[in-house]
């Protein structure tokens, strides 16, 4: 799938849910597709952590079931990530809080107030991209006919917090962080915090198989230094602890609708989910989904049996790719 030019949606000062105020606030997007005279063909992804619209089009495809010829396709950034509103785009470490919620509410009245949309066909993510998709399917019921969050959850574990505390504290221990106000990039921080979060996407299969390989690294510390320092030493580092902040608030029911009873939460849910763990994610494990959808009233457990971990949803490996693929079809079709 090309690239495009993004656009960006202008929303103004967005008062949060924390209180504070987000200002000048733009959500970037694209889109593939032609949106019906009936206004009911709409496709919604959103982003993963460090991601953007840029590597979140895999599932889009004349021979996929998200099918620009046949669907409206929004693919819409997270906040934090360097497109929609972001610290480096001026604030710095003076950027609010943004939460889950924040970014669910601001989609829905993206798409209603620029596309008319009152009805999403599918809601669709991997990672903070599904955990988006549980926020925006149990904050607004009616608006989602269908979703397909992948490896992510309707709600931070304790065990997923006190990951992200870890990297967050290694960024933050580098003296050229300088508590936000760095002139210059804390590199010691951003390549430390790289190779401490590389072994968590991918499972311990994906070393033992030696899998990086196949994503063209010789060995380890090439796989190390080409993928992990590059990418993360090229991120701002006050995002990244933006879109750490938004993946911590992650909670479905931690709002005015719910009063943090999660089980309502999901039992509000109305969209026919299929919710897709891989079963060798370290984040967000198939035992937190079986729960999820236990409560759920119009969902299915459909697992990537995947030696692959978290990337089992990232479009790294083909055959978890196909397999996601095949479960939106079905879902698309029912």
């Amino acid at each position: 799938m090309s690239n495009q030019t993004y656009k960006t949606f202008d929303a103004g000062d967005v008062t949060l849910a924390s209180g504070s105020t987000l200002p000048n606030t733009q959500l970037a997007y694209i889109t593939h597709g032609k949106l019906n005279e009936k206004r009911d063909n709409a496709v919604l992804i959103t982003t993963f952590f460090g991601g953007s619209h840029e590597n979140s089009q895999y599932l889009i495809g004349e021979q996929m079931a998200i099918d620009p010829r046949r669907y409206f396709v929004i693919v819409a950034n997270l906040f934090g990530n360097g497109f929609s509103t972001s610290p480096s785009h001026g604030l710095g470490h003076l950027f609010p809080k943004v939460s889950m919620a924040d970014n669910a509410r601001l989609q829905h009245r993206f798409l209603r107030e620029t596309f008319g949309i009152e009805q999403l066909a599918l809601a669709a993510g991997h990672s903070m991209g599904a955990v988006s998709t549980f926020h925006l399917a149990a904050l607004f019921p009616d608006f989602v006919a269908r979703a397909a969050p992948f490896c992510g959850a309707s709600k931070i574990s304790i065990h997923n917090h006190v990951f992200l505390e870890g990297m967050r504290g290694i960024l933050t221990a580098d003296p050229n962080y300088a508590h936000g106000q760095y002139t210059e990039a804390p590199m010691k921080g951003l390549v430390t915090m790289a190779r401490a979060w590389a072994a968590w996407p991918p499972s311990p299969n994906f070393y033992r198989h030696e899998f990086y390989k196949e994503l063209g690294c010789s060995t380890v510390d090439d796989y190390l230094l080409q993928y992990w320092e590059n990418v993360y030493g090229a991120m701002d580092a006050n995002n990244i602890l933006a879109q750490i902040d938004n993946w911590q608030s992650a909670d479905i029911s931690a709002n005015e609708l719910y009063n943090h009873d999660l089980d309502r939460a999901l039992a509000g849910i109305k969209a026919k989910t299929f919710v897709m763990p891989s079963t060798s994610d370290a984040y967000f494990p198939p035992e937190d989904s079986t729960y999820e959808v236990s409560k759920m009233n119009h969902a299915e457990l459909r697992p990537i049996k995947s030696l692959w971990g978290h990337w089992a949803g990232s479009n790294r490996n083909p055959a978890d790719t196909a397999f996601l693929d095949a479960q939106i079809h079905e879902l698309l079709a029912s």
